[in-house]
């Protein structure tokens, strides 16, 4: 096998590699978030706050959606890094060809869902009159789009069980660069609004998802992919379900929480809609810089249980949750300290910075929690185990924050934006120990 474009995880030095492995991801990650940015910028800037709250209150939407599939873009990182660190080349090129034809199938299935379920849910969640109709015409373009993304994310996911998180982040400096041209141009001269931000977004998508697929075909070794072999294996399939079903039953746990602070959050009007929108923008970039390092985990243990190195697992667990401490805690302390001008970026009204900063002050004092918490629950998943940390995100902050806002939210005193906020670190914290308990039960099992 080639050993171009991969990195060893089941020898040598642990921390360099895990560098080597996240620091590409770190950036590709970023340069994703930038599609979304570029959006949200240029709708602010040239459109108006309600085409930027239109935009930007979609974000935990978009996820509810895609969450479940994205789940199984985790599994089948899993089980290509198991495959791959215990050399079983047969199994590991089936699981590539049912992976890319999972994705289509998946966004094929988000785009009917998308498209025809825009409207009613965005009136189910309370969004303002104003803001509606913008916020559905940008749904129905994203999602029209979304098999690209999720083509993209899967063929991202198996390049990256075997350590490339190189070439990924070159597709996507391209196709980030594109996108915001595209945006500058359907927005500022053509005037298309929340349509042309829409529209550039899957444009870039398109591109992105293209590449990576050229990128599978012109691989040497047993990641090479054949289109005409494209095929699901039965048992390869219900592998990555099994892994990766749990996984994104947490992310629509997550997202639907968000969905409902979402709404919460939309009972304060456009202005509160618009700053809390980019502050989401502005914490996305920290939490890719923490998830970079929790993806590390997830593969690193991967490969080693497929090698049968267990020895390793515990200290890649605690290595990576070093580097999520220290990169959550540098990175919110400077984003709060230059959190306005960043706001600014966003729009330029003073009652949307500061309904930004209400958020702010908050999240960043405490989100390297959130890091650690996704840290663990990736370094279990690695090692085979998906289900468990389902049950911790389900209790500690899906079901935690609904009560929350059912309760202390509908206190008078208590009825604030900031009352909404606070529930994110304690359900971080609570959700973290589950994690811990879980992952030591599993590290008896394995006699380390």
């Amino acid at each position: 096998m080639s050993r171009s474009n991969q990195i060893d995880m089941t020898e040598g030095p642990i921390f360099g590699k895990l560098l080597k492995f996240s620091i590409p991801l770190i950036a590709s990650s970023v340069l994703q978030l930038l599609f979304n940015a570029a959006d949200v910028v240029v709708v602010g800037r040239f459109a108006g706050d309600n085409s930027l709250a239109a935009v930007g209150s979609t974000g935990s939407l978009i996820n509810l959606l895609i969450n479940l599939f994205m789940g199984l873009s985790v599994g089948t990182n899993v089980v290509v890094a198991h495959y791959f660190g215990a050399k079983k080349q047969d199994e590991l090129r089936d699981t590539i060809h049912t992976a890319v034809l999972v994705s289509i199938y998946s966004g094929l299935i988000l785009t009917v869902v998308g498209v025809l379920g825009a409207k009613p849910i965005l009136t189910f969640m309370q969004a303002p009159e104003e803001v509606l109709n913008l916020a559905a015409l940008y749904l129905r373009i994203y999602f029209g789009g979304i098999t690209a993304t999720m083509v993209y994310n899967f063929g991202s996911a198996i390049l990256r069980a075997k350590g490339d998180t190189q070439r990924p982040l070159y597709i996507l400096l391209g196709a980030g660069i594109l996108n915001f041209v595209l945006n500058l141009i359907f927005v500022i001269p053509l005037k298309m609004d929340v349509a042309g931000v829409g529209l550039a977004t899957v444009i870039s998508q398109i591109i992105a998802a293209i590449l990576v697929i050229v990128l599978l075909i012109k691989e040497p070794d047993d990641f090479h992919l054949n289109l005409r072999k494209l095929r699901i294996n039965r048992m390869i399939f219900t592998r990555i379900v099994k892994i990766g079903l749990p996984a994104g039953f947490q992310g629509i746990m997550f997202s639907f929480s968000n969905v409902i602070i979402q709404s919460s959050v939309n009972t304060f009007g456009a202005t509160m809609i618009a700053g809390n929108s980019a502050a989401v923008n502005l914490e996305s970039f920290i939490y890719t810089s923490m998830n970079g390092f929790s993806q590390g985990a997830l593969t690193f243990c991967s490969q080693n249980m497929g090698a049968g190195k267990t020895d390793r697992i515990r200290k890649v667990v605690w290595i990576s949750q070093g580097s999520i401490i220290v990169i959550g805690g540098v990175l919110g302390a400077l984003f709060l300290l230059f959190g306005k001008q960043m706001l600014g970026i966003f729009s330029k009204s003073p009652d949307v910075i500061s309904a930004g900063m209400s958020r702010l002050w908050i999240i960043f004092t405490t989100y390297f929690l959130c890091g650690m918490m996704d840290g663990m629950a990736n370094s279990i998943r690695g090692i085979g185990h998906s289900l468990l940390p389902v049950i911790s995100s389900l209790l500690g902050a899906c079901i935690f924050r609904i009560i929350w806002l059912c309760t202390v939210f509908l206190i008078p005193q208590f009825h604030t934006p900031q009352t909404i906020f606070i529930s994110y670190p304690i359900s971080w914290i609570l959700t973290f120990i589950a994690n811990v308990i879980w992952y030591n039960k599993y590290m008896k099992k394995l006699k380390i």
